[in-house]
């Protein structure tokens, strides 16, 4: 793979091409018109020329970005790096930094990757708001370091040789070999040392490659990563926002969202509620005519309360008008993570006509997260756990939208939760590449490979309770935001919370969950290619691939009776066995307090947590469940040159790709447990088997229209399968409520019918112009939707009807969600580059060059929700406009950069919660920058600053409302590095 990577030779030279290079996706292609001419240099400049040829060779709309130096990525993110490619878009993750990406306004889960060849799948596990545990087909690039790999493309359009199951882009790794180097033996060692301004922490990250040449048949290489980095995130989360009478109590067909003032009346009738006598359970909570609960006074104003009954808003309910945010929280998250990876190729070129590697590498992502939350637990509760109904209302203000804009409660439970969890993500991959020239004209080439991807989690949740407190205040004056928040007791002192069981009137004290996960994906692929040279510039190139994909998920959880808090063992107080969590106030604006959690590693050891037991199939919790699927494939194509048969220059390829896929999955099913077990339900095994066939035609031209002119079209059909999770055959119900969730085995591929065409002008050297328009007509989409189905129609055993005291019959109707398949809607959208290097300019101005970028995308696709329901708006994790810009400057000696990435607004759910359109993360602006210079031939100095500006992350609720539902504060992150070469 001649990438120009090679040891520092400063200065610029002008020479001609190589005759043959090899893509990131290894393939060879051709050399540049002789007449072209390559400013080859070192550092980033020379991996933005060297990526430009590889994108003027292809006849696909290929992007690449290709090393610096040998181990010197652009970016210390490989997900970071795409943002300069155009259509493409960055999701952060933890400390901000880049997680998956979308492609042309198409999601992570539409977007394929291969490492060295192979389809690679990375797993890790996050926080609820950013996807929980990953159950998908999405690549999550943070647990790869960059320095172990030389090259990506992003590959926008299909051709019949790349395997089939992209919507959006197929995105290929390439690992550096031995007889990629111009040099025998090369040495490449960085070391960095990395701050974050919030975790005021400094951490370490190595790495090195070495790669020696045995005479010029056989090279080893090898490469290693190493990094630790503490990470501190603050954020105010309102979990959801809800209108007030969804968790309020119904009287006379009227919904009370709050305990109503003393002497109320609504309508000329009196009101109170909750009503004096009222029980959970069959337990009185202590509601009377001048209480809400026991120990807890009706101080509700009559101002507030009519004023939040006068508002209807969209539903037309008393209450309606006025949303409030579920759990008002304040989150720090913490996290130590530990990432290393390495490669190993062994490569034999015995002639110049063979090419065998061995490649194998290794990843493995470790992260010990500690989120700790301070809520208000009963705003989001109903009256049978005393939440929301038991809360009175003193003061509260909303714009004319109905959003909150102050609020003064009394009565309301806090609660402080804990989560602490610990995963361990790991890849790892060994496959055989070999390529073989028989003649000039005939070629086979392929490989056969297997890798597997690990997710283990292991997450513990505790919580405790401090109950009815007052003066709790809720204000967005300051900050829209993050609001203020009052809660109007000393949160650090012990005595203000309990930890036990529940009480019989519904009175909780405290929480605990846990649940421990393997998710286990292995690929096994075999691939076989064939080209043969029938005429000059006319190639017919066949293959065959067979894939099998494993993936299997089991959880256990803790046993029903160690669900709930049990009583603390004697001699130990809440005091033992918690810490304050600090620096709230500070990094929140001063909105804020610091407050008490539990200490997960005290909680353990003094409840002897080693002891608790768990379990599975044998008391339905968990999950286990999995998927096996079988791939196989064949294609035809054509590729050809007109240059030296016609007037003009067409390049291209055509043909059709063939894919039978097969499927044999199997899931948890709730059923009666037997007589005698000590569970009341346990999990049977649910299995379904299918198959379906696709027929995948494309072509890719490009013309010459001029030397330095070229005029590309491309069209295909795509297809995209569904998420493993949501393949998994599962299903539960709610008996008393009647409504059920489903899974679907039988869902179908997202399908789609594509179009591209761009014109790009090379109009000097190192430089692009560019335009590009595509369209993608989805045929199918998939969503959840809301059905009433019989009972005896879901799947699921009849015998969960038995004993349960309601007289439901199997032919009564449950309100069931399911994912199922669901017309799609068209995509289309343009996208604009620059390439320029300033060389027309005098002197040391001559050494900047620009590359700047931007797209638009708009979609259509038609939401169902609910069987009588639809709506209309955009794809899921569409921006619909994103754009790029980095500002740049090399000499012999120094090199600096600075990079502006923008993201438009883009929708997280459809719909939102109750009486709202949409979930909606807003538009970011990053900006970042690096520089390096080079001591001399053997030493640089590099210093990098990530997220500048300290731009945060925020998610809203509504689209006309945008209440605030997250917004976090990561930190700027500074790193200084030193890199060897030899």
């Amino acid at each position: 793979m001649s990438l120009l990577i090679m040891s520092p030779a400063h200065g610029q030279t002008a020479t001609q091409a190589p005759a043959e290079q090899t893509s990131p996706t290894g393939e060879n292609t051709e050399s540049p018109p002789a007449d072209t001419q390559e400013i080859i240099v070192t550092g980033f400049r020379g991996s933005l020329n060297s990526a430009l040829n590889l994108k003027r060779q292809e006849t696909a709309a290929v992007d690449s970005i290709v090393a610096e130096d040998i181990g010197k990525f652009p970016d210390s993110n490989l997900a970071e790096s795409m943002q300069r490619i155009p259509g493409v878009a960055l999701s952060r993750g933890d400390g901000g930094e880049g997680r998956n990406i979308s492609v042309r306004g198409l999601g992570a889960q539409f977007t394929r990757v291969r490492i060295n060849g192979m389809e690679g799948t990375s797993q890790v596990s996050g926080s609820d708001i950013r996807g929980g545990v990953a159950t998908g087909r999405s690549f999550d690039f943070v647990t790869f370091p960059t320095e172990i790999f030389s090259a990506l493309s992003v590959r926008k359009t299909t051709s019949a040789d790349v395997e089939e199951g992209s919507l959006g882009a197929t995105v290929d790794l390439r690992a550096p070999r031995p007889f990629d180097q111009k040099e025998d033996f090369v040495f490449s060692g960085t070391a960095r040392g990395i701050y974050n301004d919030i975790s005021k922490k400094a951490d370490p990250r190595v790495s090195a490659l070495v790669s020696k040449q045995f005479g010029d048949t056989f090279g080893v290489l090898a490469s290693l990563a190493y990094s630790k980095r503490h990470i501190d995130e603050y954020a105010y989360s309102a979990v959801d926002i809800l209108p007030s009478y969804v968790a309020g109590q119904s009287q006379g067909g009227t919904i009370f969202p709050f305990c109503t003032p003393v002497g109320y009346t609504f309508g000329g009738v009196p009101v109170n509620s909750p009503a004096p006598g009222y029980a959970n359970g069959g337990t009185p909570v202590g509601a009377d005519a001048n209480n809400c609960s026991a120990g807890n006074p009706r101080t509700s104003t009559k101002e507030a309360y009519d004023y939040i009954m006068s508002r209807t808003g969209v539903s037309g309910r008393p209450g309606g008008g006025v949303f409030l945010p579920r759990l008002p929280r304040p989150v720090k998250g913490s996290q130590n993570q530990e990432r290393m990876a390495g490669s190993l190729t062994l490569q034999w070129k015995p002639t110049d006509d063979t090419d065998i590697s061995l490649d194998g590498l290794y990843s493995r992502f470790k992260v010990n997260r500690l989120d700790t939350m301070l809520d208000a637990r009963s705003m989001g509760r109903t009256a049978s756990n005393n939440g929301q109904p038991m809360m009175s209302i003193r003061d509260i203000e909303v714009d004319d939208n109905g959003s909150l804009i102050h609020g003064l409660w009394d009565g309301v439970d806090l609660r402080s939760e804990m989560q602490d969890e610990r995963f361990t993500s790991t890849f790892r991959q060994v496959n055989l590449n070999f390529d073989h020239r028989f003649s000039d004209t005939f070629r086979v080439f392929g490989l056969a490979g297997v890798n597997d991807s690990k997710l283990n989690v292991d997450r513990l949740q505790v919580a405790m309770d401090s109950n009815d407190t007052d003066n709790f205040s809720i204000d967005f004056r300051d900050n829209p935001d993050v609001p203020k928040i009052g809660y109007g007791i000393d949160l650090t002192n012990p005595a203000n919370f309990l930890f036990g069981p529940p009480l019989a009137d519904g009175t909780q004290r405290g929480q605990i969950s846990n649940f421990v996960r393997k998710n286990t994906i292995v690929s096994k692929t075999f691939e076989l290619n064939a080209e043969w040279e029938a005429a000059p510039n006319f190639t017919i190139q066949v293959g065959g691939q067979y894939r099998t994909n494993k993936y299997t998920a089991r959880e256990r959880q803790l046993i029903p009776a160690q669900s709930l808090p049990q009583v603390l063992p004697a001699g130990v107080s809440l005091a033992d066995i918690t810490f304050v969590t600090k620096n709230i106030g500070k990094n929140l604006n001063g909105q804020m307090q610091d407050f008490l959690a539990i200490d997960p590693d005290k909680f353990r050891e003094a409840v002897n947590f080693s002891s608790y037991q768990y379990c599975n199939l044998e008391c339905a919790k968990g999950t286990y469940g999995g998927v096996e699927e079988k791939y196989t494939s064949g294609y035809a194509m054509v590729k050809f040159d007109t240059e030296d048969v016609l007037p003009f220059a067409l390049r291209g390829d055509a043909g059709v790709r063939y894919v039978r896929t097969s499927l044999d999955t199997y899931g948890p099913i709730p059923t009666a447990a037997p007589a005698g077990s000590p569970f009341p339900t346990r999990y049977v095994i649910s299995t379904v088997e299918r198959s379906y066939d696709d027929w995948l035609p494309s072509i890719n031209l490009a013309l010459d229209v001029t030397p330095d002119l070229i005029a590309r079209f491309s069209a295909a059909r795509v297809m995209s399968r569904p998420s493993y999770g949501q393949l998994i055959p599962s299903g539960s119900a709610n008996i008393v409520i009647r409504t059920a969730s489903i899974t679907n085995p039988y869902l179908d591929p997202i399908r789609a019918n594509t179009i591209d065409a761009a014109l790009e002008w090379y109009f000097a050297p190192g430089s692009l112009l560019s335009v590009a328009y595509f369209y993608k007509n989805i045929e199918t989409y998939i969503q959840n939707t809301n059905q009433l189905v019989p009972f005896r129609d879901l799947g699921l055993p009849l015998s969960l009807l038995e004993g349960t005291g309601t007289g439901i019959t199997p032919d009564e109707l449950f309100s069931v969600t399911r994912s199922n398949n669901t017309d799609g809607g068209p995509l289309r959208g343009f996208e604009a580059n620059l390439q320029l290097p300033f060389r027309f300019l005098p002197g040391a101005l001559s050494n900047f060059g620009l590359l700047a970028n931007f797209t638009r995308v708009r979609s259509s696709i038609n939401y169902i929700i609910s069987p009588t329901l639809t709506r209309r708006a955009p794809l899921v994790g569409l921006s619909p406009e994103t754009a790029s810009a980095t500002l740049y400057y090399e000499d012999d000696k120094f090199s600096v950069r600075s990079t502006v990435n923008y993201r438009a607004a883009f929708l997280t759910g459809v719909p939102g919660p109750t009486d709202s359109d949409a979930n909606v993360n807003a538009s970011s602006i990053f900006v970042d920058a690096s520089a390096s210079y080079n001591i001399n031939e053997n030493i640089k100095l590099i210093a990098e600053v990530s997220n500048i500006t300290n731009e945060t992350n925020r998610l809203y609720t509504d689209t006309t409302r945008k209440d605030p539902l997250y917004t976090s504060y990561f930190g700027r992150t500074f790193s200084l590095a030193v890199n060897f070469q030899f």
